[in-house]
């Protein structure tokens, strides 16, 4: 009886093995190509540098320089084994004593909490197979994972899945992370660095130490907790890693965002680059220092408790060369937030800032700023402008009127020059919005770019050559070979140099004594105020020798603010940006026009300078007025 049974036994045994053997047999002839799968696929990746050639932003798939695993800090595998494989030098692909762990563990917790699989494993399903969760796909990755226990070290096989293993951000492998999250090689990481690297195979989005650093710290602490148990670290030295942690991400906080920069960069690339499916490197002009200064002025001013009584939510700043070269780019007070670009895809209402613009078509058609005009009630087909103050103050120059915001005299100019020239002018200027010749354009009733706003008045910064604005210098390929190299631009003259000058003139009276007080800084600057109906959009562009920069403040929803004006928060932006941009450079004056660097003074104070469209005429203003006529 015990022989029949042994020997049945025995056959079910053999048919055993060779069912099992059929089935393993069965799905080996359907595995993928191991050569081919060993040589690395991705998406092209794309670096975008700032003009000093600092990075900016880095997209696709990144793999960083091939390390064995004694080229590494011993910290680092460590802590990777300590999190994923802790038996790995114990076993032979498949962990049978680690499988139990994991079972137990997460019975224990009532959730998946802990994977059983070896990092042979996940360095086969990593190499070879999909992310498909079946028993074929599994079975396969054990064959994978035996057959790379037989052709490859122990260390080697490490050293394959630190290389290939994904890290999140696009980065692969643990050089690649490093210089992603650390800004240096995965050979230089500290212990914390490594804890924090070893916790982002659990969730590489999750933990990205870029979108959300608390998380990432924690998870770094918790690795460090593993590895004392683990007995790769000792109690004193986790605690001494953990103290590390306040220099591990530093010289990122410390950075610029530019997010909203590097996406308007990106949407024009395909248009340089016949091949935007290889490795690219941009070169932009974004200077970097001055990207920070400006997010910083932004954040600054937009959380302060005047931003919160005006009820003003969102802001957008550009600042450019007069040649269109974007220096920065601000298109939001938070990228996490809302990606949308204020900045380049916002249309809003350009209010008194349009002014100049319908004043130079006015030059074009023969006024000068000496021409004089009645501020007093006005209609034009039906339509009646309404000053900002309610009053009148009778005949009055042109640059008086600019320089003070009157409405009733910009529909003149504008009628005087006719809505087709103005709108002609905008074009050569660089304004491709939507656009009616109608009496109300003549204060900036159509939605216009904050870049487009700024594009224009480069043209007056420059004298009267046009630009388009950019930010792309140069396109590299992986070799480093250009692609693209901006070599001239911009669509040259568009106004005369005498229409630009005059324009720039009367923008410097306007801030010296009319509507833009608020952003002087001490050197020579052009600018104008602009506020849409109902508070809905508050603007101030203006410039200086060096740079020209637009800012514009307002809500999504196009709520209205209450009361912020154009010389209220944009011009303290303008005022607080462009003081730190230009602090230990000498004044000078304005391009093409000779401005006595004396005329222009720093107010007293924020109060000094108000915060309406039409600032309250002194004592003296009045009594000239009466004894004046």
């Amino acid at each position: 009886m015990l022989g029949t049974l042994a020997k049945w036994t025995a056959v079910a045994a053999i048919w055993a093995f060779v069912l099992l053997g059929g089935i393993v047999a069965w799905y080996a002839a359907d595995l993928p190509d191991i050569d081919e799968a060993l040589a690395p696929t991705r998406k092209p990746a794309v670096t975008v540098l700032a003009a000093d050639g600092s990075v900016l932003a880095t997209m696709g798939d990144f793999y960083g320089r091939p390390l064995a695993v004694a080229d590494l800090p011993p910290a680092l595998p460590r802590a990777v084994l300590a999190v994923e494989d802790r038996r790995f030098y114990h076993h032979f692909g498949l962990d049978p004593i680690g499988l139990a762990r994991a079972l137990f563990v997460n019975l224990k917790a009532g959730s998946v909490v802990q994977g059983g699989s070896t990092i042979s494993q996940q360095a086969a399903k990593n190499l070879f197979l999909t992310q498909e969760r079946t028993i074929k796909r599994k079975v396969q990755e054990l064959i994978l994972a035996l057959w790379l226990e037989y052709r490859f070290s122990k260390d080697q096989i490490l050293a394959i899945y630190l290389n290939r293993v994904y890290f999140g951000a696009g980065a692969y492998g643990v050089d690649a992370a490093s210089r992603k999250f650390f800004g240096r090689p995965a050979t230089q990481v500290n212990t914390y660095q490594a804890a924090m690297l070893a916790g982002l195979l659990k969730a590489p989005s999750r933990y990205n130490p870029l979108a959300n650093e608390e998380l990432a710290e924690n998870r770094a602490h918790d690795v460090l907790g593993i590895m004392v148990d683990a007995g790769f670290l000792d109690d004193a030295h986790a605690q001494a890693a953990w103290r590390q942690r306040t220099t591990s991400l530093a010289h990122r906080r410390a950075g610029p965002n530019a997010r909203y920069f590097v996406d308007w960069v990106m949407a024009q690339v395909s248009g340089f680059v016949s091949a935007p499916d290889q490795d690219l490197t941009i070169q932009t002009t974004l200077d970097s220092r001055l990207q920070l200064i400006a997010e910083n002025k932004v954040a600054a001013v937009l959380g302060s408790a005047a931003a919160r009584r005006g009820d003003a939510e969102q802001a957008a700043l550009v600042a450019m060369t007069s040649g269109g070269a974007v220096r920065a780019l601000v298109g939001g007070v938070d990228y996490q937030e809302s990606p949308f670009n204020r900045a380049t895809q916002a249309q809003r209402q350009p209010g008194s800032s349009f002014k100049p613009i319908v004043y130079a078509a006015g030059m074009e058609a023969g006024l000068t700023p000496d021409s004089r005009m009645m501020d007093a009630p006005v209609e034009i087909n039906g339509w009646q402008p309404k000053n900002f103050t309610g009053r009148f103050s009778g005949e009055m120059s042109l640059r008086t009127a600019l320089a003070q915001s009157i409405n009733t005299v910009a529909a003149q100019v504008g009628q005087y020059a006719g809505y087709r020239r103005v709108i002609d002018v905008a074009r050569r200027l660089g304004i491709t919005a939507d656009m009616d010749a109608t009496p109300a354009l003549s204060l900036g009733v159509s939605g216009i770019p904050v870049i487009e706003m700024a594009g224009a008045y480069a043209a007056f910064a420059s004298g009267g050559i046009g630009v388009w604005p950019y930010g792309i210098e140069a396109v590299y390929d992986a070799e480093g070979r250009p692609l693209y190299h901006r070599s001239g631009g911009g669509p040259g003259r568009v106004l005369s140099s005498a229409c630009a000058a005059d324009i720039t003139s009367m923008l410097v009276d306007a801030v010296e004594s009319g509507t833009g007080r608020a952003a002087r800084i001490g050197r020579p600057i052009a600018g104008k105020t602009g506020t849409s109906q109902n508070f809905r959009d508050a603007w101030f562009i203006g410039w200086s020798a060096e740079l020209v920069t637009a800012v514009w403040i307002g809500n999504d929803d196009d709520r209205a603010m209450r009361g912020v004006t154009g010389g209220g928060l944009p011009a303290q932006v303008w005022r607080a940006f462009m003081a730190d941009a230009l602090a230990g450079r000498p004044a000078r004056p304005l391009p093409s026009l000779d401005v006595p660097i004396a005329r222009s003074t720093p107010p007293r104070s924020d109060a000094d300078a108000g915060d309406g469209e039409e600032q309250e005429p002194g004592l003296w203003d009045r009594l000239m007025r009466v004894f004046g006529g």
